[in-house]
Parts: structure tokens; sequence; C-alpha cells
């Protein structure tokens, strides 16, 4: 299982636009790739699949054990050359101090060589003890060579070059010049998202075309071979439910933050996916349970607003108890209205609250919930914490002072700092994003909670 960690020295030193192109030409050099993304994360994954052709699958010590995420990774290996898997913020940033959930940690647990990219704006002799301290700090990490970014010009690069070469031994494998056309318009979760971005296919041939020009990729091909071999973990398979039933999956430019591991999951357990249109399809398809994800509903409220007959149909199909589950963007869809910049819009409805944007988060990073009695489908055994994410701008008001909700918020932010899921019929709508795991295997749960529904409809009918 050939292999490459790709991280950085820093947040935002261009490890994503590179892993992105690196993705890209190695697919376009005949390899076939799979790409991994430490932490929670929806948006980088979403270009890594499209520049590497195939799901890209996190792995996240938070919500993951250490068996859970070496399942992941080699459970993904069929028909793959090489596997990128790409780091977040620094090489040894993490939560804890003593790095156990660090980038560097990953790198350890997948035995994956370290290709460190730098951005080296305005840097020249300082460079070296930058890599020298990154080396010297873990031993156990193999840092395997360096990529330069966002350099000056080729007098630039050539003189990071001699220093490098002169007080190291890491060898130079790439050196990227500064080019605005390349750049990723970021938005405020992150790179945006390729399913939105219509422009995704030219801009990834463009990384694609600048990795190839500015990148050694035979000599990163040969140190991804180089990997040592990982020890076969063989996990218990999943049992295939004779569920038998349809989830309808909002899929579209507003809605596309979804783990491929828990779809996957989804249809393990007998879940037929069905892929809904929320802007522009008039009404549900003939579907048992229905499942809108994360997105950004504010930047398509427009278009949203302008389907009545789908907002229409929706609500009166939650209403008669259609089994729903929304996280954050789909919580926001389903509230009356959203306000973005001056401007309202109707939505859904089936919340009564209405969703405000804001220009800073309200809520980020890791939370912890437990469930409360309300809980429609319990994903946890005795009400133990569960472990998520959250990341919104954008919070809900006006809620009724009777509302139920699913979470207890332990950490993070919720719908208001202590509680989370709001519960409304056989909908849950929630602000945390969920993972399916030994943990937390919602998607199982969920199977189960639609699949008694709709028999309990058959035996009533």
């Amino acid at each position: 299982m050939s292999r490459i960690f790709i991280s950085a020295a820093h947040k935002s030193s261009g490890k994503t636009t590179i892993s992105i192109g690196l993705c890209a030409a190695l697919t376009q050099h005949g390899k076939h790739v799979q790409s991994f993304k430490k932490g929670p994360d929806y948006i980088d994954p979403m270009w890594l699949s499209a520049a590497s052709q195939r799901p890209c699958h996190n792995l996240d010590f938070y919500t993951m054990q250490h068996e859970e995420m070496l399942h992941v990774y080699q459970q993904h290996q069929t028909n793959v050359d090489i596997n990128l898997i790409e780091g977040n913020k620094g090489l040894y940033d993490g939560l804890d101090l003593d790095g156990s959930n660090s980038n560097a940690a990953l790198a350890s647990l997948l035995k994956a060589p370290v290709i460190l990219v730098i951005d080296a704006r305005g840097m020249t002799r300082g460079i070296a003890p930058l890599i020298l301290g990154y080396q010297a700090f873990d031993q156990d990490i193999h840092i395997a060579g360096v990529i330069l970014n966002q350099l000056g010009g080729h007098r630039h690069e050539q003189k990071l070059r001699r220093v490098i070469e002169h007080y190291t031994d890491v060898p130079v494998l790439g050196a990227v010049h500064h080019n605005d056309d390349v750049e990723i318009v970021e938005r405020h979760l992150g790179l945006m998202p390729s399913n939105e971005f219509n422009a995704a296919t030219k801009k990834i041939d463009q990384l694609s075309n600048m990795v190839r020009e500015q990148v050694d990729l035979e000599r990163i091909i040969s140190i991804a071979s180089q990997a040592p071999a990982l020890d076969t973990f063989n996990a218990q398979p999943i049992a295939p439910s004779p569920a038998h039933i349809k989830i309808g999956v909002a899929r579209d430019a507003a809605f596309g933050f979804y783990y491929p591991g828990d779809l996957e999951v989804l249809k393990q357990h007998g879940a037929e996916l069905i892929e809904i249109d929320l802007l522009h399809d008039a009404q549900l398809p003939d579907i048992d349970g229905l499942f809108i994800g994360g997105g950004f509903p504010e930047t398509q409220m427009t278009a949203l607003e302008e389907n009545q007959s789908m907002r229409h149909d929706i609500k009166q199909k939650i209403e008669a108890g259609l089994p729903c589950y929304a996280e954050c963007g789909g919580l926001m869809y389903l509230a009356r209205s959203i306000t973005w910049k001056g401007q309202q819009h109707s939505m859904a409805g089936v919340i009564p609250g209405d969703i405000m944007m804001h220009s800073r988060p309200q809520g980020r990073g890791y939370i912890k919930v437990k469930e409360t009695n309300h809980m429609p489908w319990p994903i946890s055994p005795n009400q133990t914490v569960i472990h998520g994410h959250e990341f919104h701008y954008s919070s809900i008001k006006d809620l009724p002072a009777d509302t139920r909700f699913a979470f207890e918020v332990k950490r993070g932010t919720g719908i208001d700092g202590q509680h989370d899921g709001i519960i409304y019929k056989n909908l849950l709508a929630s602000y945390a994003h969920l993972r399916h795991t030994a943990q937390s295997p919602w998607a199982s749960q969920f199977v189960q909670f639609i699949s008694q529904h709709r028999n309990q409809k058959v035996a009533n009918s």
C-alpha cells in the first residue's frame, strides 16, 4: 500500500491545493489514487474526491478509535496504486499537549512518509532551522521531502534550494511559484465546495498542470512505494440488513456535506439512497425517510424559496410523520426563514424558528453531546456522551419555549449552548454533525427507525 502524508509547517500553507493537484496529476499519470483527510472536514474531501475520481474518506482521532482508522484506511485499497493522506493544520498541531491526536500521530499510525508543504514567502536562510526543527522534534516521523510553496520567482527558488541542500538532508520535491490563478476561493468554513463551484473541473486541471510542471511526481511515487507494510486489521464485516427502505438524500448546490462512509453504512443496512435536488425537483420521490446534510443554503436561498412546491411537499410529508434527519444546513432549510446580508427568504417552515447568518462563527470545532429521553432513535447505549463536530455561522431564534431537544450539549454550542437536536414529530434537526462509528452508530439506528415506522404504517393501513 504505497502512501504519502501531506502536511505543513502551519495552517494555510497551501497543502490542500498541493494535495488536490497531486491527486489530479497522479490520476492523469495513470495511477489509481485513494485520498484521505485527517479530521472532521467535508469541503477539502469533496475537492480531493473530484481530483482522484473516487471518494475521499476521513480519519479522525476524536470520533474514531485507532483500530477504526486503520480499518477505514485498509478497506479502501481495492485497485489502488497510491494513497494520499492530507493532514489538517500543522504537522505537530493537535488538541492534546502530548500530540496524541496530531497529524504526526496519524502519520505514525499509518507508517506514512511525510511530505512537508512550506509557505516560503519572504524566507531564505531561515528555512533551514525550520526544517531541522521539524525533523528533530519527533524522531519517529520520517520527513521524506518538502514542497516549497508561494515562491517569488526562480531566483527565490534557487536561493532556497541551495540553503536546504547545504544545511539539511531533506530533498526538495517541488517548488511552486505564487500564482493567483490557481488559488481556490475561500468560504467561511474553508475552501469553496466543488459541488457548488461550476469551474471546479477547470480549477482541478490548473492545479494538476501546476503540480506536473513544478513537482517531481516520479520521486513522490518512489517515496510512497517505500512506506513500510502495515499490520492487517481484520474488522468484523457488517451483515447486510433486509430493511429494503428508500432514503432520499439532498444533493445539489446547496447541500453536499456527507461522509462517504456514512452513506455506505446506510446502504449496507438495507437502504436504497435516492438523490434529491431541493433547488429543482418539484416534490419528493416515493421514499421512506429523508436525510438533508450540511452545506451553504444561504447562498442558494433565493432558488430554495422559489421552489415552493418542494418546500410545501417536504413540510406536508414531515407533518404526516416522514422520518427525517437534518444536519446544520438541513436544519436551516427546514426553518421558517433565512436572513443573510439584509435579505430574508422563506424556507420549508417545518421548524418554528428563523435563521440568522452572522459574520463570525456561532459554533465551530469538536462537540460532545448526551442524548435526552426525547431522542426518537437512540444512538448511544446508556446515554453515553457522543463525539461530533459543528461548523456554523448561523443561529436560530424565536423557537417556542416547549421545544424538545435530542441532546444536551456538554462541549460546543449547538442551538443555544445547552441544547441541540430539535425534535418535531419524526424529525431530528441538529447543528451537530455526527459520524457513524462504533461509539456513535447513528446510520444503522436511523435505518432501523425508518424501517420500524414504515412497518407500523403498513400494519395500520
